[in-house]
């Protein structure tokens, strides 16, 4: 993120401390009536000779080649610039576990995303089972159609297990976005905020809430990148070595954060802390945010609501963000995935 895409509270006037977009709830169903995607074709099947060429008989050709040669696919059909865009639905973010089908408007925005910022053409697919083997089972048998496979709004741990075992099996591109697409845009957020208040980046004090697939990732990435006084709380306290009540994952984050081995809830975490991000459901109180040191970096980043409003936040924060667009100062996944895939195919 450019250093001008995150600028301090102190440089920003008054205006911009609402929303910069007041939308009514009419439009937003108007918008969504039948859908928001579509299938165009590159040419038009507007006389017999051109529906001769891209059906019955010209077709069948094509076909015959791609049997004899597989890899004349990736050139004669949009597999190569294809995404399918899958999900079960269990933890959108912001609204939890919905189910496939209250999933699906979510799934339709993320295939509109991907051709408005990436050029690429992608097909929402939702799945009506839990399962991670069903899941995995389902996304192999697909992979023909394919060229990357994006996996959205699928809950912790499982989302890991998934992700790992897709990567295994198939010989395309794959990316969980709720964690890798989320640790990119997290990073580049930190990195311009730090930037801006002349800071160097690996003593920051961090707090993650959310100990989700967005915050194991965001605080993998930060480790990676050498900030090591990381602290990440799950819905229980602050994720530490000395508990029995962590999932694998949550239990090797243990062993390489949280240095000053606190104990305790969001309150102890937030104590003294440089930065705050937040990446669950979840009100975090302003009296909270108020302990942190002098000047800090808010990033609340739930959505439909963030853990703090940021104009609350904006009274003890000299760098606020949020995930909404809405709201000066967005980070979100947008900003990475749809660059991340075009590059990868």
């Amino acid at each position: 993120m450019s250093e001008s895409a995150v600028s301090s509270s102190r440089e920003r006037s008054s205006a911009a401390r609402t929303p910069q977009v007041v939308i009514e709830d009419n439009e937003i169903f108007e918008a969504h009536e039948g859908g928001k995607l579509s299938v165009e074709l590159k040419s038009p099947l507007d006389t017999q000779r051109a529906l001769s060429i891209a059906y019955t008989p010209g077709v069948a050709q094509v076909s015959r080649a791609i049997a004899a040669d597989a890899t004349l696919a990736k050139r004669y059909t949009w597999a190569n610039r294809l995404v399918a865009v899958i999900s079960d639905g269990s933890a959108v973010l912001g609204l939890g576990d919905i189910g496939p089908a209250a999933s699906l408007p979510v799934m339709e925005g993320k295939s509109a995303l991907f051709k408005t910022f990436g050029g690429l053409d992608s097909i929402p697919i939702v799945l009506d089972t839990k399962d991670p083997d069903e899941i995995v089972e389902t996304i192999i048998r697909l992979r023909p159609t394919f060229g990357a496979v994006n996996l959205e709004d699928i809950s912790a741990p499982r989302c890991f297990e998934i992700e790992r075992r897709v990567i295994e099996a198939l010989d395309c591109p794959v990316m969980h976005d709720d964690q890798h697409g989320t640790a990119i845009v997290v990073l580049a957020a930190l990195m311009g905020a730090t930037k801006v208040l002349d800071r160097d980046m690996h003593t920051q004090k961090v707090v993650i809430s959310g100990a989700g697939a967005a915050g194991v990732a965001c605080a993998n990435i930060l480790l990676a990148k050498g900030i090591s006084d990381v602290t990440v709380l799950d819905s229980k306290g602050i994720v530490h070595t000395d508990r029995d009540d962590l999932n694998p994952f949550k239990a090797e984050l243990a062993t390489r954060s949280n240095p000053r081995a606190l104990r305790g809830g969001i309150a102890e975490a937030l104590a003294g802390a440089d930065v705050f991000m937040g990446v669950s459901a979840g009100l975090v109180p302003e009296e909270l945010i108020a302990t942190m040191a002098p000047g800090g970096i808010v990033m609340a980043m739930s959505n439909p609501d963030p853990e703090i409003h940021p104009d609350v936040a904006r009274k003890y924060a000299a760098v606020v963000a949020t995930g909404r667009s809405d709201f000066p100062n967005q980070i979100n996944n947008v900003l990475a995935f749809p660059g991340v895939f075009r590059g990868a195919l």
